[in-house]
Parts: structure tokens; C-alpha cells; sequence
């Protein structure tokens, strides 16, 4: 080898030492990503021991999934390879939150046998930035929850009631934020949760430590659960006495006797709150929030209003 004994490596043996073929180590020697020492007297290549240190990164890193055009000019510059090795990884993880929620988005379209338009807008809310779903979220919550005013109670039932999708968000959270989204700019679900809303600023108190008293809704889950589990009829007389209990606390809540208008308001509130679309949002809430999935009311509210009916007709 030119009189130098075994200090250079012809290219057979250099793809015999990293596992590579004549034909990928010409290659890249070709593309300058492994550039030859010299040559032999005969003209063929040579190379140097530090060759295949080089070549062996090279493979590491086209199995990594970096071009070669990236490769030789990290390599050229020096870069060490654990910083391109980062570098690649940060890469990457932008490349599977698109591919994720692109994929999200596929799934959804799919299962709801979406148009091209639901597609479109399904696209357009997985593509937002942080910034843009905040302002998504903070325009629906200053819609719905305006009539409350200002205080800690607002701000504490706000943040309640808003979605935080993660850095890398699973597919199952980006679909719960994809529907969650398109919720928000449902007019029919707004004007659901502005009334909603209304009754609850109307009806609020504080107790005496200024710590918000729960409303009916909170109240009648305690009261009508066990009586469902007993298996007691809502137009029974053993109803009544649930029906009772919770009139009275609302009444006490509200300021108002416990008479037929104040029934008829509790009715009414709770129709509205009875609306399947604010149960839908809470469940994906929880989803993209990765909070443990909140138990269902309506069961519980299906069954109190039929015994408030039956009351009140009574």
C-alpha cells in the first residue's frame, strides 16, 4: 500500500471493518462524506485508520434517519454527536406531535363519517398553536360565564373549565381537544352554558368564610344516588322526601321559601343543566387534562327531575 505496510485500508477492508458494502463506503467517499487519504501506486483509494470511526457514525446516524447532506455537514463542522444526536431527537418529536395529530384527526373524520369541511375545521383546530387554543378557549369562557362578573368564584369555575393539551399529546387527547373545540363554537352548546351560568350567578352564595356555596346540582347527587341504588320509584312517596330535602337546601341557598315558584326554578335549572353536550365537554375535559374521568350526573338528574315533576304536579 505504497510503501506504507498497514497503516491505510483499501476500500474492501474498510467495509469489511464496519459492516458496510464496497458500493455504500464508495459512495460516500464519492459524496466527500468519507474522503479518501490517498491513493496507491495502481490508483485506488486508501484510507486512513480514523476512517472507520468516521463511517461507523455514519451508519449509526443514517439509521437514525438523517440525510447525508446533514451528516457531512455536521461532520465537516465538527459538531460532537451527541449534540447532533439532540438535535435529531428534537427533530423528530416535532415530526410525531404532527404525524399524532394528524392521524388524530384521520380517526376522527373516519368514525363520525366526517365531509370534507368537518375534515378541514378538524385539521385547523389540531394545527392550532398554544396561543391560538387559549384564545379559542378564552373567547368561549368569557361568552358563557360574562353574566358571573369578576371574583375568585369566576376565576376558580374558569379554570375548571379549561383544557390544557400537553407538549406531546396522546391521539385519544388530541381527538378529545378536536371535539372539544368544535363544542366551544357550537352557538346552540354556548347559549346552553350562558343559561346555565345565569341561574348559577343568580342563585350563588358565599358562607360566612366567603368560600362559595355548592349549588342543587352538587347537593342532589348525595340525596338521589342511594335512593336510585334502593331502587325507589321517582313518583313514589319515598321520592317525595328526597324532593324534599333538596328543595329545602335550595331554598336556603337562594333566600326564597320553599314554595311552588321556587320548585319551578329548580325545575328549570335543572333542565338546563341537564343539556348531554356540557356532560360531553366535562368527559373531554378530562381527557386532554389526563384527569380521572368525572362521574356522570345525568343518571342522577334524569332521575330527581322526574320526582320533582311528579311533585310539583302533585
Amino acid at each position: 500500500m505504497n510503501g506504507e505496510g498497514d497503516t491505510y485500508l483499501s476500500i474492501g477492508e474498510l467495509a469489511r471493518r464496519t459492516g458496510l458494502t464496497v458500493k455504500a463506503v464508495r459512495a460516500y467517499s464519492d459524496r466527500g462524506i468519507v474522503p479518501p487519504s490517498g491513493r496507491t501506486a495502481a490508483g485506488y483509494r486508501h484510507y486512513g485508520p480514523e476512517a472507520v470511526a468516521r463511517l461507523c457514525l455514519v451508519r449509526t446516524l443514517r439509521t437514525l434517519g438523517l440525510d447525508l447532506s446533514t451528516i457531512r455537514e455536521a461532520l465537516d463542522r465538527g459538531t460532537p454527536p451527541a449534540e447532533l444526536a439532540a438535535a435529531h431527537a428534537e427533530a423528530l418529536a416535532v415530526q410525531i406531535r404532527v404525524l399524532t395529530a394528524r392521524r388524530a384527526v384521520l380517526m376522527a373524520a373516519a368514525r363520525r363519517d366526517a365531509t370534507p369541511e368537518e375534515m378541514e375545521l378538524m385539521h385547523r383546530l389540531a394545527a392550532l398553536s398554544e396561543d391560538e387554543r387559549h384564545s379559542l378557549i378564552r373567547e368561549f369562557l368569557d361568552e358563557v360565564l360574562g353574566c358571573m362578573g369578576t371574583g375568585t368564584d369566576l376565576a376558580g369555575v374558569a379554570g375548571s373549565m379549561t383544557p390544557h393539551l400537553s407538549d406531546n399529546p396522546a391521539e385519544e387527547e388530541t381527538e378529545a381537544w378536536i371535539e372539544l373545540a368544535e363544542l366551544c363554537q357550537d352557538p346552540g352548546f354556548r347559549a346552553a352554558m350562558r343559561r346555565t351560568a345565569a341561574y348559577h350567578a343568580a342563585d350563588r352564595t358565599v358562607s360566612a368564610a366567603g368560600v362559595p356555596v355548592p349549588g342543587p346540582e352538587a347537593m342532589l347527587r348525595d340525596h338521589t344516588a342511594p335512593a336510585r341504588a334502593a331502587g325507589i320509584d321517582p313518583g313514589s312517596t319515598q321520592a317525595g322526601a328526597v324532593v324534599d330535602t333538596v328543595a329545602a337546601a335550595y331554598a336556603q341557598l337562594c333566600g326564597r321559601p320553599d314554595d311552588a315558584a321556587l320548585r319551578q326554578r329548580l325545575l328549570a335549572r335543572l333542565d338546563t343543566v341537564n343539556d348531554p353536550r356540557r356532560e360531553r365537554y366535562l368527559h373531554l375535559l378530562a381527557v386532554v387534562n389526563r384527569w380521572p374521568a368525572p362521574d356522570p350526573l345525568s343518571p342522577e338528574l334524569d332521575w330527581f327531575r322526574a320526582a320533582l315533576r311528579a311533585r310539583t304536579a302533585s
